[in-house]
């Protein structure tokens, strides 16, 4: 029997995604209110990067032997595509996960003020000279990238403990490539909650962006999740008889 209940699940996945929304989205208006302009430099994309990267890290830690800690709709189906939890159970993480991001969102601007949204809000977006097919791309290859680490990471034979630093490292390295693209969103809820927040407050929002993030993070978490699959499925014994194999509990996802 699983030691937790399912909406003990759906609320530590609420309350993570929040977490990663409040603390790696706030960061981007937080360095324009403490730089007087917005983030542009490395310097400056370095920190955002590193808030994202201690936010999946903190989270994983807290809640990963809760829910599995996804916090991003595009792993939880991945994991429902590679039979890693029921596919029942898919809708309400997506749920969980997308009020969570709209909380975190919020919360920004409790903490930061109405001023947060005339920075950005941290809203994911993409301009020229990025078109529509590079900014898939990019989050397609960001999104495959991170949901890679995320199930090795979290595979019966890695490395017991050190999962969670493994897909933060993931999220920094990537978001220092990706952002200035696409503003390395690489995960579904991260777009749509600071989109809806920034909605209701007025900011900026390209509504019309979304299906471009979402279908190109859909696509690479479930790619990647196929292609290692693929490259740890084990080969048949050579023999008769039928083998003696003991079975490996898989942990938690992050």
């Amino acid at each position: 029997m699983d030691e937790y209940t399912f909406l003990q699940k759906l609320l530590a996945e609420v309350l993570g995604t929040a977490a990663l929304v409040f603390i790696g989205v706030g960061s981007v208006p937080a360095t324009g209110l403490v730089g007087g302009a917005a983030p542009s430099t490395m310097a400056e994309l370095g920190v955002i990067a590193f808030a994202f990267a201690m936010a999946v890290v903190m989270m994983i830690y807290a809640i990963g032997h809760i829910s599995g800690c996804h916090i991003n709709p595009a792993i939880t189906v991945a994991s429902a595509v590679l039979g890693k939890m029921p596919w029942r159970q898919v809708s309400g993480y997506i749920a969980a996960q997308l009020t969570g991001a709209t909380i975190g969102a919020l919360a920004i601007i409790g903490v930061l003020g109405t001023e947060s949204v005339g920075l950005g809000l941290g809203i994911a977006a993409y301009g020229p000279p990025v078109g529509a097919g590079q900014a898939f791309f990019a989050e397609l290859l960001g999104t495959f990238l991170l949901a890679f680490v995320v199930f090795g990471a979290i595979d019966a034979k890695a490395t017991a403990g050190f999962a969670g630093l493994a897909i933060g490292f993931a999220v920094f390295a990537i978001i220092v490539v990706v952002a200035p693209a696409t503003s390395a969103a690489i995960n579904p809820a991260r777009v749509v909650g600071p989109m809806l927040i920034g909605q209701i407050y007025g900011g900026t929002v390209h509504w019309a962006q979304l299906p471009v993030y979402i279908t190109a993070e859909g696509v690479g978490a479930v790619t990647a999740g196929l292609v290692y699959a693929g490259l740890t499925a084990r080969r048949r014994p050579a023999t008769d008889s039928a083998p003696v194999t003991t079975v490996v509990p898989e942990r938690n996802l992050p």
